[in-house]
């Protein structure tokens, strides 16, 4: 039996996409929460710049991370 447990599964944000996500990002809106708060949406590499795109447009994007 190994001592590593398998990696978790995140599946796309993105609507109708069932995907494995690769990054993480990191996002808030300004108008409802504090400043420090954080909530993420995951994305796969086809909806990454989509995703990315929208929130951004909007200001809320913070930061992108990759999944591990």
């Amino acid at each position: 039996m190994s001592g590593s447990a398998p990696a978790e599964r995140h599946t796309c944000s993105a609507k109708g996409c069932s995907n494995d996500a690769v990054v993480d990002l990191r996002w808030n809106n300004p108008k409802l929460h504090t400043p420090d708060r954080r909530k993420s949406w995951v994305a796969c590499g086809e909806h990454d710049e989509h995703l990315s795109r929208f929130l951004g447009a909007r200001g809320f994007l913070r930061e992108t991370e990759p999944l591990s």
